[in-house]
């Protein structure tokens, strides 16, 4: 089961670039739209949405994909 995660947390993803930490700036638990794609959340499955600690870049995971700092 995934873990739940709180804004403001700092997490850990793996990309293809590396490993890539951030902050979680929102929890999302519906589905929701960005740049024409429908991310799709619930909330027992939430998306969350992080602030790249190195580049400010907006990513968006499930908490499957994410780890605690």
């Amino acid at each position: 089961m995934a873990q739940n995660f709180h804004v403001g947390e700092r997490v850990w993803w793996n990309s293809e670039a590396g490993r890539v930490g951030g902050t979680i700036i929102a929890v999302h638990t519906q589905d929701f739209p960005v740049n024409g794609y429908t991310h799709h959340a619930s909330a027992q499955d939430p998306q969350y949405e992080i602030r790249s600690l190195k580049t400010d870049h907006i990513a968006f995971h499930k908490g499957a994909a994410l780890t605690r700092e």
